[in-house]
């Protein structure tokens, strides 16, 4: 039976009908699919990681303690003998420096305020000489600079002139000693105390940690630093000044103060440049105790070059080295690579920890900055940026056709 007028108007509708739905879908589909934003990726990670380096391996003076650290490295790096606190002999003339500086500033190239000698001057002179203790002439009447005392007291190491400086800023020895006992403190160097300026008394007192921690100290101050490594001086109306610290100059040894007494024995608190890579390391290091200075010198001198080779360049990190990878789900690939080399001084086998951050990532430019790789080595930071080895493309129209289960 053919199909009557009302069967053909109905199947004509559902045609109409399917015929808008399919437009209609048509019409929103294609623009949802092809315009839709495609997200991003997270990367998958390549964990970095940095060789440990050889242990430095330290051969100590004996007899005696020692201790050594570097300029920018946290406390000591190492430490050889015992702590407990012992005499510094004329060490104390470092302390004696750093307080009168502190309360009489004085600024690289000035001479500073002028000081005048008297009958009191001579009388600490011949005490001093009556004990056998190191002095320099003086004379009622002479007058120099400050400066010039302090040269006077640091390169000749004279116990007179040492007293008449902190006399001249402090107005006698009692007066000086507790303000220099709480600067020691404030500083942190618990262990050190001191009775008198000079170093004569066997009270003055610390440990070869704490004298690191001076040396740093004296290397801070432009003045103090200029003195101790000068090797000869001549100061008018005293005469020509030599510098007890016989290494000087040797080495990269820089400073910094001798002491000998005979309850302290040989001791040397000291300092040497080394370039290990393009970095310069200063060394700063303390020996209390020893037999002689002649011995003494020569352990220190080994000592110096095991500290030395227990610096190490390390490189973190060359251009364009790998640290993980995005995978898109159309199929791109992309690794995420270092920008720069960097490289690092690290102390014996000190750690290296590594961290990487990065961005998820969706269409994206080769060069694009995707996140950073970072190094910390003894509480220092080094960051270098990570970029997009190659670019992430769109899939396409027909990936986004054929793949709308990824796009919504």
């Amino acid at each position: 039976m053919p199909p009557s007028r009302r069967q053909i108007l109905r199947r004509r509708r559902v045609a109409v009908f399917s015929a808008v739905a399919v437009l209609v879908g048509t019409v929103f589909y294609l623009p949802m699919t092809l315009l839709a934003p495609l997200g991003s990726v997270e990367a998958a990670v390549t964990p970095p990681a940095v060789a440990a380096q050889q242990a430095a391996v330290l051969e100590w003076p004996t007899p005696g303690s020692g201790a050594v650290g570097a300029l920018g490295y946290d406390g000591t790096l190492a430490t050889g003998g015992a702590e407990a606190a012992a005499p510094i002999a004329s060490i104390s003339k470092i302390i004696t420096a750093l307080v009168v500086l502190k309360a009489k500033p004085l600024a690289l190239g000035d001479t500073g305020p002028d000081i005048a000698f008297t009958a009191k001057d001579v009388a600490i002179r011949n005490a001093y000489r009556a004990v056998n203790g190191t002095t320099e002439p003086v004379s009622a009447g002479l007058v120099l600079t400050q400066r010039q005392v302090m040269d006077v007291m640091l390169v000749e190491s004279a116990n007179n002139y040492a007293e008449s400086l902190v006399t001249w800023a402090f107005g006698s020895v009692d007066d000086f000693v507790p303000v220099a006992n709480e600067w020691l403190k404030a500083n942190g160097m618990a262990s050190t105390h001191i009775v008198e300026p000079t170093g004569m008394s066997p009270l003055n007192v610390s440990t070869a940690s704490d004298l690191v921690t001076l040396g740093k100290l004296a290397l801070a101050d432009p003045v103090i630093a200029a003195i101790v490594g000068t090797a000869t001086e001549t100061v008018p109306n005293v005469g020509d000044l030599e510098n007890s610290n016989k290494l000087l100059g040797q080495d990269g040894v820089k400073g910094i103060k001798t002491g000998t007494l005979d309850e302290a024995g040989a001791c040397l608190l000291f300092a040497a440049d080394y370039v290990v890579g393009g970095e310069t390391v200063t060394i700063v290091g303390a020996v209390l105790g020893g037999v002689d200075h002649k011995s003494l010198n020569v352990g220190v001198k080994t000592l110096l070059a095991d500290v030395e080779a227990g610096f190490h360049e390390v490189t973190l990190v060359t251009a364009g080295e790998r640290f993980g990878e995005y995978s898109t789900a159309w199929g791109d690939t992309a690794a995420l690579v270092a920008t720069k080399d960097a490289k690092t001084v690290v102390w014996s086998d000190a750690a290296v920890a590594t961290s990487v951050s990065t961005d998820d990532v969706g269409v994206a430019k080769k060069g694009t900055d995707v996140g950073t790789v970072t190094f910390t080595v003894e509480g220092e930071e080094i960051t270098v940026p990570l970029e997009l080895a190659a670019t992430i493309d769109d899939p396409g129209a027909w990936w986004r056709l054929t793949n709308p289960g990824a796009l919504f």
